[in-house]
């Protein structure tokens, strides 16, 4: 009886701290990448060598870029901190890990699709751009340069088959560009390269409307170069 008693709570112990590891950030995604780059940092006596021209924070399409193409990000020195299913509140959260802590001379952030899908709940459109806003004012606070781009259209999410957000983003995107007019920070325009007529990302730039495909990645890429 006291060996099953004692296997029961061993179970417990183990499945809590499987429960334990995921944060609701996921601020343990890329722990041990960001030890290794800053494996020889220590405070002020910072090496230069290890330091990422720019960290992408994002999303699943931030995710899916660096998994396709991770020639881009070698190539450029870039870094990629997206996560699958993100809000932007999210990426607040882990911005000081994912980001300050990396000390990158630049940070590309694409955020708001998943607010828009309110995959935390509903949000308004101000209050995901306060946490943009955020994400920006860390930044600047720590001499890192901030680069905001716009959503990537979509007419339908198909995890939200109740949503339109064609016109959601539009918005988002026109608030994005002119918070970043109004604050001289680079706006990236990858949406206007990319719509279709109904708002949407083509399937032959995403199968599902939304994660776009290497041709896609390719575009936004030229773009992306072509405006820092």
């Amino acid at each position: 009886m006291k060996r099953v008693l004692f296997l029961m709570v061993l179970l417990a112990a183990c499945c809590c701290g499987v429960v334990a590891q995921k944060t609701w950030a996921q601020h343990e995604r890329y722990a041990a990448q960001n030890d290794s780059i800053n494996a020889d940092e220590i405070g002020e006596n910072r090496k230069k060598k290890n330091r990422p021209t720019a960290v992408l924070m994002g999303n699943s399409i931030t995710d899916g870029w660096a998994t396709k193409h991770p020639e881009f990000f070698a190539e450029n020195n870039f870094v990629g901190r997206g996560i699958s299913g993100q809000v932007t509140a999210q990426m607040l959260s882990r911005f000081q890990a994912d980001v300050v802590a990396l000390n990158p001379k630049m940070v590309i952030i694409m955020a708001g699709t998943n607010d828009i899908a309110m995959n935390n709940g509903y949000i308004a459109h101000e209050q995901i751009l306060q946490n943009i806003q955020s994400m920006c004012e860390l930044a600047k606070y720590n001499k890192i340069k901030p680069v905001l781009c716009s959503v990537l259209p979509a007419a339908a999410f198909k995890w939200r088959p109740n949503l339109t957000p064609a016109e959601d983003i539009k918005r988002l995107n026109q608030m994005i560009e002119a918070y970043a007019k109004a604050n001289k920070i680079k706006y990236i325009d990858y949406y206007s390269a990319l719509v279709d007529e109904h708002g949407g990302l083509p399937k032959k730039y995403a199968a599902d409307g939304v994660h776009p495909n290497l041709e896609a990645y390719q575009i936004m890429e030229a773009i992306l170069l072509e405006n820092l």
